[in-house]
């Protein structure tokens, strides 16, 4: 029998519910390399992240991590840069190499019935690469020529300059880059950075996917005989320390847009009050309709689009909004931007639009858990805080039953204007 719709109706509405997140199982090999396996998907592949300590946090000088990293797939003691790339081709397998402030890792999405293979191969890559000096020096002239052509955007520059603003010129979360470090990297550089911290100790493994039965007994047989190695004594932790100054004005003449960043160090995802900042954060400049947009955008016609960020790090947090705008209206795209700020802290947040936002953010956690790669990706988020699913069940729950003058607060607890950093380069 056919259906009839009732067009005169709207369908109901029904709150959206992610369920239940599924949980990761947690084994250890026998030297202790952790490992965890997110059992999900009907397809014969899986993810595997190879993950390290071995982060920019874990640098003496800038490019040492990042570079290391690159360079793992560019010869070992038993293949060549491109038997190692021919190798991954000729299983259907695609790498992908990582490295960010805290962390570094490789990570390898292949098909399950050449997982034997590719854990061989990747046993190869992360504990026996060479760091041969022809293979360096292309890669350092690649990322100079990069550096050099970033360096004539804006973005870039106020990018760079926030953050050795909000967290000191000498910590590695802010020190900047110049032309002098990619010619100052040597192979002896990265395989004493990569000795120290491409340990047993300092590793995890995450697969996601269809987990194959015989993977367990596979990773222990390839990563279970690595044998410890003394740990390295890093010394007092680096503790991050923004500049007494607040406001850097940087000059790039012939430039016809200014790019515009405002912003602070603040809590990471370990502090109670994170939840109730995202729900802030999301309504100041974190999504298409936010405030920063409905005003610079749609209103003002200062930008193409503004969007306001809130970031994680193992040592810290910061919040950053960032722009570019035509460079007549700077100043009042700055002045807008202070506006919402406060308005956010002096007016509570209309019913209406704190249910767009509530329905926008479970959309957004719900996508977070769609599929076998995306839950590796949100299992990793938390866990490199020490934290587990149950961080995004308070999220959730943060975001159902927030009130305005519970988001009044938090504006004015953390978004202290004259705290901001502020800088402009253009």
């Amino acid at each position: 029998m056919k259906e009839v719709l009732n067009r005169k109706e709207a369908p109901p509405v029904r709150e959206i519910d992610p369920g239940n997140i599924p949980e990761a199982q947690s084994f250890k090999l026998e030297n202790g390399i952790r490992v965890y396996l997110i059992e999900s998907g009907n397809e014969e592949l899986i993810r595997m992240e190879f993950t390290f300590k071995a982060g920019q946090i874990k640098e003496e000088s800038p490019l040492v991590s990042t570079t290391t990293n690159m360079m793992l797939t560019e010869g070992t003691e038993n293949y060549t840069a491109d038997q190692i790339s021919s190798e991954f081709d000729f299983l259907g397998a695609f790498p992908n190499h990582s490295a960010d402030k805290d962390t570094a890792g490789f990570v390898v999405y292949c098909l399950n019935r050449h997982v034997e293979n590719i854990l061989r191969l990747c046993r190869e890559v992360l504990f026996s690469p060479v760091f041969p000096e022809k293979e360096l020096d292309i890669l350092m002239k690649k990322r100079l020529r990069l550096f050099q052509v970033n360096r004539e955007k804006v973005q870039n520059l106020a990018s760079d300059k926030f953050f050795e603003s909000i967290f000191g010129e000498s910590h590695p979360y802010g020190w900047q880059v110049s032309e002098n470090h990619f010619t100052g990297i040597s192979s002896a550089m990265l395989s004493d950075f990569h000795g120290k911290y491409y340990t047993p100790e300092n590793m995890a493994v995450i697969v996601s996917g269809k987990i194959p039965e015989e993977l367990t007994k596979l990773i222990e047989l390839h990563f279970g005989d690595l044998s410890h190695r003394v740990p390295v004594a890093d010394g007092p932790e680096k503790k991050p320390a923004g500049s007494n100054d607040r406001r850097f004005r940087i000059k790039k003449p012939g430039a016809v847009q200014s790019a515009i960043r405002l912003g602070k160090p603040t809590i990471n995802k370990r502090h109670p009050d994170y939840p109730g900042l995202k729900v802030l954060n999301t309504i100041l400049g974190g999504y298409f309709g936010s405030r920063l947009m409905k005003n610079l955008r749609e209103e003002k016609g200062y930008t193409y689009g503004v969007h306001s960020s809130l970031s994680s790090l193992n040592l810290s947090g910061f919040m950053m909004i960032a722009t570019e705008v035509n460079k007549n209206v700077t100043e009042k795209a700055v002045d807008e931007i202070l506006k919402e700020i406060t308005r956010l802290q002096n007016e509570p947040v209309g019913r209406s639009e704190l249910s767009v936002v509530r329905n926008y953010m479970t959309g957004e956690i719900i996508r977070m858990f769609d599929g076998p790669f995306a839950l590796a990706e949100s299992f990793k988020a938390v866990w490199d805080f020490g934290l587990d699913n149950n961080y995004y069940y308070r999220l959730l729950e943060k975001i159902k039953t927030i009130e305005p003058d519970e988001i009044t607060e938090l504006a004015r607890t953390y978004y202290k204007t004259d705290e901001l950093y502020e800088i402009i380069a253009g």
